[in-house]
């Protein structure tokens, strides 16, 4: 399982000309499952995800965890973190089908809200524009397989 976490001011996620989903500062996460993917690694990407300390502490270390900071996640799911580009045009063979997928990124949701955090999505599998307002910049890359 793959994300790309930034830090943002705000972020926001539109579905039809509609706000599906909109967040002030927090994470936005985009969210890849790859075919090979079980609970395991949603679990193991949402315990990192909600416990990464990189909101600034009165010293403006990156020392403050998501809970503390009063952090809000948009997760969005984005099958192309797994795009095979050994060619000019991208592969996604290795990113997870929608049945195996859909159950994967709804458990890493689900975690992550258990803990307590509030959970803003966009819809798997529908054409989104998602806005963000980065905070730092920083952008942080997550892949189970290094965790």
């Amino acid at each position: 399982m793959r994300a790309v976490l930034t830090r943002v001011k705000s972020a926001s996620v539109t579905i039809g000309g509609e706000i599906a989903g909109i967040i002030g500062k927090g994470f936005l996460v985009l969210l890849g499952v790859h075919e090979d993917d079980t609970e395991a690694e949603a679990l193991k990407i949402a315990d990192k995800i909600c416990g990464l300390r990189i909101f600034e502490d009165e010293n403006g270390k990156m020392n403050v965890n998501p809970a503390d900071a009063g952090a809000r996640f948009l997760i969005i799911s984005q099958f192309t973190l797994f795009a095979d580009c050994k060619s000019r045009r991208p592969g996604f063979s290795h990113a997870a089908r929608p049945d195996k997928a859909i159950p994967l990124y709804e458990l890493v949701i689900a975690e992550c809200r258990n803990r307590g955090f509030d959970v803003e999505t966009g819809e798997f599998g529908a054409e989104m524009f998602v806005e963000s307002v980065n905070d730092g910049p920083v952008t942080i890359i997550l892949d189970t397989k290094e965790l």
